[in-house]
Formats: structure tokens, sequence, C-alpha cells
């Protein structure tokens, strides 16, 4: 059983980037670019017992992965499940956590291949090094989404005659 885990500090509140992630539009923004993702159908965000069904490509061969949402504790973590798709087991947990007066979101994701021990094998490193780029891309979107929000919300705060540039 394969096994992938990507985690990074945010400089935002736990319910700010937990907010981000249930926002409608998340998957869509949570896309690297260069990865074709058609939602053919979503129901109730994140919450448990939610579907997903998307379309992915791999090349130009496309994918249809049906995925489930099975636990859902607000600001705390999402999990979902695989139900159909390329994977034989595929789980992935969203875990938010207070860290340093920000925030600390860590993705796992547990495993396993069509074709058993044999793929993942040959194809196991291929799958963790798409995990790793798509992640990376995923939490740099989050930061710059989380933490511009942040920076927006203290500068609509400040009065009117307080400057940046004061000290």
């Amino acid at each position: 059983m394969g096994s992938f885990r990507y985690s990074s500090w945010f400089d935002a509140p736990v319910d700010e980037v937990f907010a981000f992630h249930e926002h409608p539009k998340a998957l869509r923004r949570l896309t690297p670019p260069n990865q074709r993702l058609d939602v053919l159908q979503q129901t109730n965000g994140i919450q448990e017992g939610s579907r997903v069904v998307i379309r992915a490509y791999l090349g130009f061969i496309p994918i249809q992965w049906h995925a489930r949402h099975t636990v859902y504790e607000k600001d705390q973590l999402f999990v979902d499940e695989q139900v159909r798709g390329p994977f034989h087991r595929w789980v992935h947990r969203h875990e938010f956590s207070p860290e340093s007066g920000g925030t600390r979101l860590t993705d796992s994701i547990s495993y396993s291949m069509k074709g058993g021990d044999v793929a993942e094998f040959f194809a196991g490193w291929f799958v963790n090094w798409q995990l790793r780029n798509m992640f990376k891309w995923r939490h740099k979107v989050t930061k710059m989404f989380c933490e511009s929000h942040r920076q927006s919300l203290a500068a609509a705060r400040r009065s009117p005659d307080q400057s940046e540039a004061e000290p």
C-alpha cells in the first residue's frame, strides 16, 4: 500500500483555511493549471456523505473518479474516499490544526493501485511524484488565498486616517 503526506503552515486562522476548502469552487481553484479536470457532479460540499464525480485526464485518456466524503469535523478534518476510479483504494485526510498563531494543514493519502504490489513497485514513485507536484501547487494556492484574504481584512479594519507607512 502506498502513502503520501504533505504539510504546510499558513499565516491565517484555522477557520479561514477550512472555509477556503469548503468553498464550492475550491476543487477548481486547487487544480494545477497544467492538469485538466472537469467537475461533473458535486453535492453538499465536503460534508459527510457528500459526493463528487470528476473527469481527470491521463494524457488524452479521460478517467472518471467518484469520491465520497466520509468524515467531517468543522475546522479540524475532512476525509474523502474513492468509490470508483483509477485506484483500488484511495483515502485522503485533510487535517487542520492551530500552530504558532496560524494553521498547519496536513494532507495524508493512503492508496493501493489496481495491479497490486507489482503496479505499486513500478508506478508508485510516479504517483508520489505527481502527488508532490499537485500538493505543492494546492498549498501555494491555499496560502495565496488565505493569507491575502487576511491582509485585505486587516487593511479594511484600519481607520481611514491610518497609513501603512506609519511606524
